[in-house]
């Protein structure tokens, strides 16, 4: 009986374990980024680049999009009102963010210009 019960509890605290673990797991990225600002430009950049980044076997992912950058376009003037945010080209994301952007990216109807800021907070 006493060997049963071992068994039984020991099973349990496994159980509790693993799931504390994978839980752990998503959180650990503290310098992941909870949201980034992106454009047209960018965001078919990272969607060209999606299956390199992709490949690496981290959790948590360095999206360098630096190369991408406009070179030798005049932008546009900012509106008087309220200037756009300025895009990130480089951040870093957990592997569920990675995945979670490219879909909000390929969304029908997303409005990237000037600029749009996406949440990666949602992506759970």
């Amino acid at each position: 009986m006493k060997t049963n019960v071992l068994c039984w509890l020991g099973a349990g605290l496994l159980a509790a374990g693993l799931s504390f673990a994978h839980a752990a797991a998503e959180e650990t990225c503290g310098l992941c980024a909870k949201q980034i600002v992106t454009n047209s430009e960018l965001a078919s950049c990272f969607l060209d680049q999606y299956d390199q980044i992709a490949k690496t076997g981290n959790e948590a992912v360095v999206v360098d999009l630096s190369g991408c950058a406009s070179r030798g376009v005049v932008e546009a003037l900012p509106s008087p009102n309220k200037a756009p945010a300025e895009p990130d080209v480089q951040f870093m994301i957990s592997r569920l963010q990675l995945d979670c952007l490219k879909k909000k990216l390929e969304a029908p109807g997303v409005v990237l210009d000037p600029s749009a800021t996406i949440d990666l907070d949602s992506c759970r």
